[in-house]
């Protein structure tokens, strides 16, 4: 089997053809000339396609036809895990763990650090340290391209906004194993402001920073789940596709939802789901473009009929009751 072609000779030699050098590549790129210079010479690996505009930039800049250099990096990738050592590589993770005991809240600690101390790289601190990892980076990879989010940053952590960049796509493509002290001096030490953990549930919540992230307050629980019967052996959704009378007009798409309802404890009728069809045909119960107010009045007049209707029931129900207790309208009852 051929070997995929290297994707950093590619780019070297089409810098050659077009008497072009590193430093115009970062420019078009947006990153540092140094962050081009170890991709090229494979100090760096490059990083994943999904999480970055670097090689639609560098594939436009090199008149490459397009896609090229996304192909040939997922391609490069491909083969570089099948040859990788199936144990993960060791955690280090010294000054990553101090960072992440001090952004937890003071009153826990003590607790957390003695739980951390206990194993190299033990499942809490693993779970704790993948979580804010995982945050931050959806942050960082939802403001990639915000311009001032990443100047912002980049003057918190006294670099150049090219710098920021090549920081970014660095750190997008780490893992837990792999997080290094220049990731959490620039990502989350400035994003994460606290975190907490409930021990016994291991619900966390953590606290971004108000400056750098559009949600300030994020919480992840672990909740046990009921085990719902699969829809094709819900008894009652089985004898409703039965039923000629309740399920011949239903459309695909009709079925479809049914099908996707759920229940825990509950085992629903034929009857169900046919209400629930009849429910789902109802335009009262759903707006559409262009008809929001023709909606708005046809659920004002049902409402309206509703609360006539129990308004109805109300009063029958007391007339009942006073009648049967005469004493109710204040008169004495007859001796």
């Amino acid at each position: 089997m051929e070997e995929p072609v290297d994707v950093c000779f590619v780019i070297q030699q089409r810098l050659k053809e077009l008497g072009l050098e590193q430093r115009d590549l970062a420019v078009a790129a947006q990153v540092t000339e140094s962050y081009i210079s170890q991709l090229l010479t494979r100090k760096k690996a490059p990083p994943s396609t999904d999480r970055t505009d670097l090689y639609d930039k560098m594939n436009a800049f090199l008149k490459l036809p397009h896609g090229q250099l996304s192909a040939m990096v997922q391609e490069q990738q491909r083969e570089e895990l099948k040859k990788k050592v199936v144990d993960p590589p060791a955690p280090l993770f010294k000054n990553v763990r101090e960072l992440i005991i001090r952004k937890c809240l003071a009153e826990k600690q003590k607790q957390v650090r003695d739980i951390f101390e206990k194993q190299a790289f033990g499942e809490l601190e693993r779970l704790i340290t993948q979580k804010l990892v995982e945050v931050t980076k959806g942050v960082a990879k939802d403001e990639l391209k915000n311009e001032s989010w990443l100047r912002i940053v980049a003057k918190l952590r006294d670099r150049s906004y090219e710098e920021m960049r090549a920081i970014i796509l660095e750190f997008l493509d780490t893992d837990v194993f792999n997080v290094s002290p220049e990731h959490c001096s620039a990502f989350l030490d400035p994003l994460i402001d606290s975190w907490d953990i409930d021990l016994e549930s291991f619900a966390m919540e953590i606290v971004l920073n108000r400056r750098l992230a559009s949600t300030q307050l994020l919480k992840f629980r672990f909740v046990e789940a009921h085990a719902a019967l699969p829809p094709d052996q819900e008894p009652g959704f089985k004898e409703f596709l039965h039923n000629p009378a309740m399920s011949s007009d239903a459309t695909g798409e009709e079925l479809e939802f049914l099908k996707g309802l759920r229940f825990r404890e509950k085992r629903p009728t034929p009857l169900y789901y046919y209400r629930q069809l009849q429910s789902l045909r109802d335009p009262l119960h759903f707006r559409e473009t262009g008809g929001t107010t023709m909606h708005k009045r046809g659920e004002a007049a049902e409402v309206a009929r509703h609360r006539k209707a129990e308004s109805r029931k109300r009063a029958v129900r007391r007339w009942a009751k006073n009648r049967g207790n005469p004493r109710k309208n204040g008169k004495p009852k007859a001796s």
